[in-house]
């Protein structure tokens, strides 16, 4: 069989008919410029391909998932935290013992496991991100093969199929009834009928039909493929836990600016004794302003996560997208590729209006033999109907998702020609043939039906799909994922509505639905009826669950309805017809076997295929912002009462009453162990909205609450002591009062308690009881309770201050619900 001619020149022509030469016209500040290359339709042979790489000719726009190393540790070390701590550690070490410069040490050890982590994780990355590359066809001596996107050098040809996408810019030589989708280009939905001579641009993609054409711009000369490189770069898009933990940051630096000048000066100033004393003391009120750990640990979390989900063969490009999609509450799923599997079987063909099934199967062959890239539906009637070999195909039409059918005009061996089409059979037929009675009671079996038609018009006239003849009906069976049930029912559990949007008959795709346990899968909608208007759309989404013969830009105009109401959308499909609602989803999600464009544009993209490894993405932004969440209230809380017992020493005029080493052992055994482990532990907690309003409500009152109980025990103890050693024995009882209240800041955080939880908390507390029964860890950390009444008041102190916390945190829970 062979197909419609194509045209053997690569460009528009002359009046003359001569070829118009692109590169021909004069540079005025170049005179000779090279000339564009020319299409050849064997391609490049390897001589000249070596020559292109040799003289730098090569599609060297590197293409990465993860930042740079570089990156990592530039993130990781230059923060301005960091900065400040740096400074105070560097004056600590000249003016005060190697004890009191321990929280330099710590943050030595916390920034190190930060870059560790996030360079597993770009190891992580990459080499999924290899894995998962597409690799265009490209014609060499004569020959097609697949080469990697960075081996393509200038002048190559390069095939297009339907979800191929655009890798370099070029001109077509070759094009047999090619669409291209330039919306992420230009914005414009409507694909582009293109024709050879026509130019092809980087980051475009294939929607139907085939062709070839010649790189002209490779590398960073095309400038859309350097918008493409920035797009599938590591980037921070929209994270709610990151945009609002640098809120908190930047409150936390208006703060901590008078706060530590106001000390600085009473410390130095207003107090008479001994100077590096009152600067140890000084710093030791400023370090644990900084909330330093918090943004480490929430990249260390994410690193983790990104590391877990890595082992499971799921490829995530943005790292929020964890995040994000543990926040969605609906997910729209294309039915094809992702509730079933790709492949499909002919169960059975029914001829109509007396046609010999001999000659159906003669024509369904040479269908399938006209298509150089079938689709699923097309490929199982290759695999049942082999080709006719006196049958030549002299037109043929592409599938196309906004039309919903494909199609062919063949001369047929003995001397007659005929049109025939092959789609969907409500789209082809008028309501009330008889024909369409049958195929709903088909469609009601969750199969799906395919309409064999003959046409009496040509195939390129657009009323070719007019008054057909029906000839036979196709029947094909899906098969669907044994892991998709799961999968539905995981969703519904966490109160995460389903919404399977197809371009397969409504009734058919209810079926299926209906099959794999999907609520609400009886009450179908087809598309065709849904209201344009965006507010109507949203209520007949919102109380709907399967919706049929959606277009491509109804796809796209569902999920915009959706995300109007107040929804977070999640998306998943794996063809051409799914990148615009892809693109547009709160988050993207395509299967690894998708065609290239879905791909590109999906945040998460499931190399294995498994739309099982969904609950899995979810589970892991839960874990991430419930327990970023949990220890978040740890660090401000120390914030809070940071900041407070700084402004109290201001206004009382008395000295700090900590030295570094006491805090820097307060934070290890209150926030920084305890945090790293309940960071990284299980948690399937719904996430919710509002990170900084759930945070801020409890280390406030908590904060407050701690700095008042420990500034309390700190004035008693200094009417209580006297003389010599005083200070220290003053020190001691504050220390262990602010111990005891954030120990119990810590036992609220930790809840719901596991037996982990418990010794977790319980091996902090008796680390704490070591430190001061232990001689040598006194003098270390300069910790020596003396006496028993001060002692037993600053537990007394802080068991108050305890419950007080428990009755505000319960009073906030009930006045304030996140």
């Amino acid at each position: 069989m062979t197909q419609r001619a194509r045209t053997d020149h690569d460009g528009p022509e002359r009046a003359d008919g001569t070829a118009i030469d692109a590169g021909a016209e004069l540079d005025p500040v170049h005179p000779v410029k090279p000339p564009a290359p020319r299409f050849t339709p064997g391609g490049l042979t390897t001589a000249e391909v070596a020559e292109r790489v040799a003289r730098g000719d090569i599609n060297d726009v590197p293409v990465r998932s993860s930042r740079s190393t570089a990156d990592i540790v530039r993130g990781n070390v230059f923060t301005r935290f960091n900065a400040i701590i740096g400074l105070l550690w560097a004056i600590m070490l000249i003016v005060a013992p190697i004890q009191d410069s321990l929280f330099g040490f710590v943050i030595l050890a916390n920034t190190g496991i930060g870059i560790i982590q996030e360079l597993r994780a770009k190891n992580t990355l990459d080499g999924l991100a290899v894995i998962g590359e597409a690799k265009p066809s490209v014609r060499r001596d004569g020959t097609t093969a697949e080469v990697s996107t960075s081996e393509i050098v200038l002048g190559d040809v390069i095939e297009l199929g339907p979800g191929d996408k655009v890798v370099v810019d070029g001109t077509l030589g070759e094009a047999d009834g090619l669409e291209i989708d330039e919306s992420l280009l230009t914005g414009e939905a409507d694909p582009v009928l293109k024709k050879a001579g026509d130019p092809v641009m980087s980051g475009s993609f294939v929607v139907a039909g085939s062709g070839a054409f010649t790189a002209t711009k490779v590398g960073r000369a095309a400038y859309a493929a350097q918008l493409a490189e920035e797009a599938s770069r590591f980037t921070l898009v929209h994270s709610e836990l990151r945009s609002g933990i640098s809120t908190i940051l930047k409150y936390v630096t208006w703060m901590m600016v008078p706060t530590s000048i106001g000390l600085i000066i009473s410390q130095l100033v207003v107090k008479d004794t001994d100077l590096k004393e009152s600067v140890a003391r000084t710093v030791g009120g400023i370090v644990p302003m900084i909330p330093e750990g918090l943004v480490l640990l929430t990249s260390v979390a994410f690193a983790i996560g990104v590391i877990r989900l890595g082992r499971k063969q799921c490829l995530v490009q943005e790292l929020p997208a964890i995040e994000g999609l543990a926040r969605v509450d609906v997910v729209c799923l294309d039915k094809t590729g992702t509730l079933t599997e790709g492949g499909m079987d002919v169960t059975e063909v029914r001829p109509l209006g007396g046609a010999e099934p001999a000659y159906v199967e003669k024509v369904l062959g040479a269908l399938g033999e006209s298509d150089p890239r079938p689709n699923a539906s097309l490929q199982a009637i290759i695999d049942a109907y082999p080709d006719s070999a006196d049958w030549r195909c002299t037109e043929s039409l592409p599938f196309s998702s906004a039309r919903k059918y494909s199609g062919a005009s063949f001369s047929e061996g003995d001397g007659e020609n005929n049109t025939w089409l092959l789609g969907a059979p409500d789209v082809l037929l008028p309501a009330g043939d008889p024909a369409l009675q049958e195929i709903d009671g088909l469609n009601e079996q969750g199969l799906r039906v395919l309409l064999l038609a003959r046409s009496a018009r040509e195939l390129d006239d657009p009323a070719v799909a007019t008054a057909v003849r029906p000839t036979a009906l196709v029947v094909l069976e899906q098969r669907l994922r044994p892991d998709a049930a799961d999968t539905l029912r995981y969703f519904e559990d966490q109160a995460v509505k389903a919404k399977v949007i197809s371009g397969d008959n409504a009734v058919s795709v209810g079926a299926v639905a209906g099959k794999l346990g999907l609520p609400g899968a009886q009450n179908t909608v087809d598309a065709r009826d849904l209201p344009a208007e965006r507010t109507a759309m949203a209520e007949a989404l919102d109380g709907n669950s399967v919706f049929g013969r959606v277009t491509p830009q109804q796809k796209r105009d569902m999920v915009g309805a959706l995300q109007s109401n107040g929804h977070t959308v999640a998306m998943t499909g794996d063809g051409v017809n799914d990148v615009l609602a892809l693109k547009d989803a709160d988050i993207g999600v395509s299967m690894g076997s998708g065609s290239e464009a879905t791909r590109a544009v999906a945040q998460i993209v499931l190399l294995n295929n498994s739309f099982s490894t969904l609950p899995s993405v979810v589970a892991e932004g839960r874990r991430v912002i419930g327990n970023i969440t949990r220890v978040a209230t740890l660090f401000l809380t120390k914030t809070v009462y940071s900041v407070l017992l700084a402004v109290l020493v201001v206004c009382s005029q008395v000295e700090y009453p900590f030295l570094p080493r006491h805090l820097t052992l307060l934070s290890t055994l209150t926030i920084g162990i305890p945090a790293f482990f309940l960071a990284l532990a299980p948690n399937t907690e719904r996430a919710r909205p509002h990170f900084v309003k759930r945070v801020m409500r409890y280390a406030v009152p908590g904060g407050v609450i701690a700095a008042a109980a420990t500034f309390a025990t700190y004035l008693i103890a200094r009417h209580h002591y006297s003389g010599p050693g005083s200070l220290e024995a003053e020190t001691s009882a504050a220390t262990l009062a602010l111990f005891l209240t954030s120990m119990w800041v810590l036992a609220i955080i930790a809840r719901p308690y596991t037996w982990w939880r418990v010794a977790l908390v319980g091996a902090m507390g008796a680390a704490f009881l070591v430190v001061l029964v232990v001689p040598w860890l006194q003098h270390f950390f300069q910790l020596k309770l003396e006496g028993t009444t001060m002692p037993w008041t600053a537990v007394a102190v802080a068991a108050g201050a305890a419950a007080l916390i428990e009755c505000t945190f319960r009073w906030v829970d009930r006045r304030f619900p996140a």
